[in-house]
């Protein structure tokens, strides 16, 4: 086999190799990543549960304000009724505290409801406190973990750049500027084998003097459809 083709074929096993590296990265990186969302979601439920809260307990206090001016008309009325002259004047009291009353009844009612709801919204506050709390505590165990994990990853990764810089120093710097220019739009398919007289590229049947001059080895030989470097593999030579 021609040395620069032979040379071009272990460069795409490097590059392979060090693309292979991407997704244990993505991988190892996942659970970290997966902690911190979870953490940023329970974040952002804890500042929605807060303002609403204090936007429940605003309305709260409002009817509460309101129940006072409510009790303090009350209280004038009762006075009022002492100084009644007319009987118009009576009915007229009588009309305004039932309407008190009635407006009374629904700030209580109101109330009620509103504090089954604050209380409610403050056990839902705790629980996600808690589940938060929990987050904090694992996250430095998970992200030492990932340290872990990607350190290994990146001493191999380095090993093989190394392997890779290696053999760029010793290919025919035509042969690689070649080998570049097809990888920016083929990736890890730059280079590969013939298999039943198709290149495994773009599986298209190559004619028999492509064949013949990949069988040969003797030049580095492209798919005379998609442009890829072949080779055929030990067991069909």
């Amino acid at each position: 086999m021609n040395q620069h083709l032979k040379q071009l074929i272990d460069l795409s096993l490097v590059d392979k190799e060090i693309d292979a590296f991407e997704p244990q990265i993505e991988e190892a990186n996942y659970k970290y990543d997966a902690v911190l969302a979870k953490k940023k979601s329970f974040d952002a439920d804890i500042m929605n549960l807060t303002s609403e809260i204090q936007e429940e307990e605003l309305k709260k206090k409002k009817n509460e304000l309101h129940l006072e001016e409510l009790s303090a008309k009350m209280e004038s009325n009762a006075k009022k009724s002492n100084e009644v002259k007319t009987e118009r004047e009576m009915k007229s009291l009588q009309l305004e505290e039932e309407i008190a009353k009635e407006q009374i009844a629904f700030a209580n009612e109101e109330i009620a409801r509103l504090e089954k709801i604050i209380d409610l919204k403050n056990e839902q506050l705790s629980a996600v406190k808690a589940s938060l709390a929990e987050i904090e505590t694992n996250i430095a165990a998970v992200k030492a973990d990932v340290d872990a994990k990607l350190e290994v990853i990146n001493q191999a990764r380095q090993d093989v750049f190394a392997k890779k810089e290696k053999l760029i120093g010793s290919i025919n710097q035509k042969g690689l500027a070649f080998y570049q220019k097809i990888r920016r739009w083929a990736k890890n398919s730059t280079v590969v084998p013939v298999e039943d007289q198709a290149c495994m590229g773009c599986h298209m049947v190559i004619n028999d003097k492509v064949y013949a001059d990949v069988i040969r080895a003797e030049e580095i030989t492209t798919c005379p459809h998609c442009g890829r470097i072949l080779y055929l593999q030990s067991s069909e030579e």
